[in-house]
């Protein structure tokens, strides 16, 4: 009797792991992308201010930084396959109470930001909890992390290529609330995805395992230790540190372009809904280009010169060529050139973070990271819209574009980056397992 290879049993499993992953990302990337084009332009319609732009950009990032700090502990606790399925059902509720309350009982501006804000609160942990899932996921398909990544980059920048000019299209057809019922659907059906495509037992960390009997100790620290290492983790690194506080200042200046300059843009210098959706689509496009790219090539070049001159050119030129005012076609040009530049920083970031944090503690130094990285995201996009109303719509994109282009200098000095370049193992974890059964 033949008993069979083990690995060649598994074999089918581990493919499908990874595709789930995969595919669930896009589909929960590509709901956000909705939501991102749609409410600016909603908020703008009703209040023709700027500043009520920045506001609710404020409750999209807020609980990102809520979310991100605390959530992460319990991901780690509660599982990881676990929690991404229960963030999509959340955020599909969430998210479809907007357009639902807009048609029957009507929707204040209060009641408004608190969807926004209860939908982005468990967004980071679920999006934490599928990333920490990648590497084990990747090695049983036999997939090079940094190419895994490389799709995993791809596969949210290919959702603002796809998504934003569909979602651009739908606002201006039936409105910019009622177009979330397509953000609600892509949420469940993340959460079905993960469900079904990914094997109940793929876990760095037995967090399936049940409790220990009476008489022993529970391995695990209590909530507020379990963060407090999560951070010291994170600030003990100094190239993790650096990246932090850099990505802190890059992220402001981002959500300001992002969730006020371009709105206030294509409503008034361009044709509104359509050409928002275009413009992040064409984003989206560098950025799935420079992501395939990195995915093909990530493993032989260096690092710290990638990310370095894809950060220079990645946000300061786009923001000074809008001032310009050149006109959609070179705008579109403009924001493909930048998406590519961007296309490889995340990748490199997640490979980074993957190799150096321990497996069991992924979601929660995930979850301060993204945190860190958010922390001033609310300062920023209020920052802009005040700035907008005040300054004017030029001069905020000149002194936007010139802070980026000061603040993307960084990376190009100082020996933490160096660190970049060197490639290391995923840091091993001894009391962890990866198990598919």
């Amino acid at each position: 009797m033949s008993v069979g290879n083990p690995s060649a049993r598994r074999r089918p499993t581990a493919p499908r792991a990874l595709a789930g992953l995969l595919v669930a990302h896009t589909l929960a990337a590509a709901g956000n992308v909705v939501t991102f084009v749609a409410l600016p332009l909603y908020v703008l319609a009703e209040t023709g201010s700027p500043a009520m732009a920045g506001v609710l950009a404020v409750a999209t990032t807020l609980p990102v930084v809520v979310g991100g700090a605390f959530g992460g502990v319990l991901v780690d606790r509660f599982g990881y396959r676990r929690s991404s399925v229960l963030s999509d059902v959340v955020g599909a509720v969430t998210v479809g109470a907007i357009p639902l309350l807009h048609v029957t009982v009507g929707l204040p501006f209060g009641v408004l930001l608190a969807l926004v804000f209860a939908t982005g609160l468990l967004d980071t942990p679920g999006k934490s909890a599928r990333t920490a899932l990648v590497p084990e996921a990747a090695s049983l398909a036999g997939v090079p992390l940094e190419r895994a990544l490389g799709w995993w980059g791809a596969a949210s920048r290919g959702a603002m290529l796809v998504g934003a000019p569909v979602a651009g299209l739908l606002v201006a057809w039936w409105g910019p609330l009622l177009v979330l019922v397509v953000n609600a659907a892509a949420f469940l059906a993340s959460a079905v995805v993960v469900a079904v495509g990914v094997p109940a037992r793929l876990r760095p960390n037995d967090d399936d395992a049940p409790s220990p009997p009476p008489g022993h100790a529970d391995p695990q620290p209590g909530y507020w230790r379990a963060l407090g290492e999560g951070v010291r983790v994170l600030w003990g690194n100094p190239l993790l540190r650096a990246v932090v506080l850099l990505v802190l200042v890059t992220n402001a200046l981002d959500i300001g372009r992002s969730s006020v300059i371009l709105p206030v843009y294509a409503e008034r210098e361009l044709a509104g809904a359509t050409s928002l959706g275009l413009l992040i689509g064409a984003s989206g496009l560098g950025m799935f280009v420079g992501a395939l790219l990195f995915s093909a090539l990530g493993s032989r070049v260096p690092r710290r010169m990638v990310f370095a001159v894809g950060f220079l050119l990645a946000g300061g030129p786009q923001l000074i060529v809008l001032a310009l005012r050149p006109g959609l076609g070179w705008c579109l040009l403009a924001a493909v050139l930048a998406g590519l530049a961007a296309g490889s920083i995340n990748p490199i970031l997640d490979t980074v973070l993957l190799e150096q944090v321990p497996p069991s503690m992924r979601a929660r130094v995930f979850g301060v990271v993204d945190a860190g990285c958010w922390a001033a995201m609310p300062v920023g996009a209020l920052a802009t819209g005040f700035l907008v109303e005040g300054l004017g719509l030029v001069p905020s994109l000149l002194l936007l574009g010139a802070t980026y282009l000061l603040v993307t200098l960084a990376p190009f000095v100082g020996s933490v980056w160096a660190g970049l370049d060197r490639r290391l193992l995923p840091v091993p974890d001894p009391d962890a397992d990866t198990v598919v059964r």
